[in-house]
């Protein structure tokens, strides 16, 4: 972006910030007026039993809760607006208590009736509010459909689920946004424009959305937790890398995400400023679509592997803070595969490979890439440049192609790439959320799995992993699975990145999390930017 764009989006900040109201003197005694948080790129909708991207789901963790939810720095589980709950012997039979009082920013009272609503929209074809433009992404890519037979109020506080079988990350996937609770009110009004009219029982309410600029939120007085400490949060779309760095250091915004390495470094020891890193529970990779020629030929896609440079990568693109990847899970999560010996950067096997191949002139092809930066690729277009480099390398030529992020997704989902970059982060703390949900299923469309791979000796396993109770069984299971699919390559997996954050002095309080979730309402402000 030239210096004339940067200035035209940083004077579009800071008007939008004197609009939505920053400062700290708020509008109740103690309480901060405005919260806002710079990120790349907008929301596509705001039903999180609908969207399946992280920018989305940003924001629905403040309007929305679980059942069940995370603790602020682990994976552990917790209590939410279920209170309590238990399981039958066998584990297909789950019985949660609600909370009592709590009530969706509209007024509707939260009951169990509610919570059927939320789920039997996703799996009952004939429910009212079945039939919505899009797709219950998660509920399928996860084959819920296969594991939810039923899920029925049996009094105004007790709901109960039946599983067709046991299933391990069960109490893990409600605490998903997918599985948020969403206002039966609101849905039935909005129908298929509840996307823009989002109503939960979260620590902020829906306020306004100007698409590719803000989305505000106001906090929720009468939350069942403990209320924010902020009166509006407020969530900036800026793409660019360096007009979002510029916002923030000129104080347009109070915090953002997703800093390219070289920004880490200009604010790092500076006191004015906060930087936030933990691991994190991700991956990016490049996938190549196994239903299309010539990658529906094992040897091409191993050839593929060895033609990318990931130390290059890592070393300039990263600047330390990530590790180069050789498996779809990330080596901080249990069931990791240690023992796969990774491709090696090979131009020269990589060219024999496609040799045999058929390829041995190279062919044309596509490399697909997201529009906006993500916390497993903060520069995407640089990361496409590099890997067209190495496929020219070995005679891939490969035409990089980028569009709006959410075609993007939706075209991928549908897989009318031939390859793509893309990548993950971990939902619930589980192997089975990521090998499950990026390379099982490859058989349906839409799909996570944008490799559109299928091994029934991988799915096998997999399906197997998620009935047996034993970690230690199961982790042998995903193990063995990832050999497999190491073996079949149908991604080139990139790197496993640290997550940071970067927030300006005098605002504190917020929690990194695994899951590389974004909640507001224990983060205070302590201080005006000076």
């Amino acid at each position: 972006m030239d210096r004339f764009k940067i200035q035209a989006v940083i004077g579009t900040a800071l008007t939008l910030a004197v609009m939505i109201g920053c400062g700290s003197s708020g509008t109740s005694p103690g309480r901060a007026a405005t919260l806002v948080f710079g990120r790349g790129g907008d929301a596509n909708g705001l039903d999180p039993a609908l969207e399946d991207d992280g920018e989305s789901m940003k924001v629905c963790d403040n309007i929305y809760d679980t059942l069940v939810a995370w603790s602020d720095s682990t994976t552990d589980i917790v209590p939410a607006l279920a209170k309590s709950w238990r399981a039958s012997e066998d584990g297909t039979v789950w019985t949660f208590r609600l909370r009592s009082g709590v009530k969706f920013h509209d007024g509707t009272r939260l009951d169990a009736d509610a919570v059927v609503f939320t789920f039997a929209r996703q799996y009952d074809a004939n429910h009212p509010a079945h039939d919505i433009e899009g797709h219950f992404k998660y509920w399928t890519s996860l084959a819920m459909d296969d594991l939810v037979d039923s899920v029925a109020a049996i009094d105004d506080s007790t709901v109960i689920f039946h599983l067709s079988k046991p299933y391990a990350p069960f109490l893990g996937t409600l605490a998903m946004n997918f599985c948020a609770i969403a206002s039966p009110t609101a849905v039935t009004k909005w129908g298929d424009d509840f996307f823009k009219h989002p109503v939960g029982t979260g620590p902020f309410m829906f306020s306004k959305w100007v698409k590719d600029q803000f989305v505000a939120l106001e906090c929720n007085d009468d939350y069942w937790g403990e209320p924010p400490t902020v009166e509006r949060l407020v969530f900036r779309s800026i793409p660019d890398n360096t007009a979002r760095l510029i916002a923030f250091t000129s104080g347009a915004i109070d915090g953002m995400d997703n800093p390219i390495p070289d920004h880490i470094a200009q604010v790092k020891g500076n006191p004015k400023y906060r930087v936030l890193t933990q691991p994190g529970m991700n991956v990016g990779y490049l996938a190549m679509n196994t239903r299309k020629s010539p990658f529906d030929d094992p040897r091409v896609r191993v050839a593929v592997n060895h033609a990318v440079d990931k130390a290059s990568l890592v070393a300039t693109l990263y600047n330390g803070l990530a590790i180069e990847a050789k498996n779809p899970l990330p080596p901080t999560l249990w069931g990791y595969a240690d023992d796969v010996t990774p491709y090696l950067f090979d131009p020269n096997r990589a060219k024999k490979l496609l040799a045999e191949a058929g390829y041995s002139a190279g062919f044309d092809t596509e490399l697909w890439t997201p529009p906006v930066p993500r916390p497993y690729m903060p520069q995407p277009h640089k990361v496409a440049v590099a890997i067209q480099a190495n496929l020219a390398d070995v005679g891939i030529r490969a035409r990089i192609v980028s569009m709006d992020w959410g075609v993007f997704l939706d075209k991928t989902q549908k897989g009318e790439h031939p390859m793509s970059l893309l990548g993950w982060i971990g939902d619930n703390g589980d192997p089975d959320n990521f090998v499950t949900v990026l390379l099982s299923h490859g058989d349906k469309t839409p799909s996570q799995n944008i490799a559109f791979y299928v091994n029934k000796e991988v799915d096998q396993l997999l399906a197997d992993a998620a009935r047996i109770v034993d970690q230690k069984s199961r982790a042998e299971l995903y193990r063995r699975a990832q050999q497999i699919i190491h073996s079949d390559a149908p991604w080139v997996p990139l790197v496993h990145t640290e997550q940071v954050v970067l927030f300006r002095r005098g605002v504190e309080g917020f929690h990194l999390h695994p899951t590389g979730r974004k909640r507001f309402e224990s983060v205070r402000i302590t201080e005006s930017p000076s």
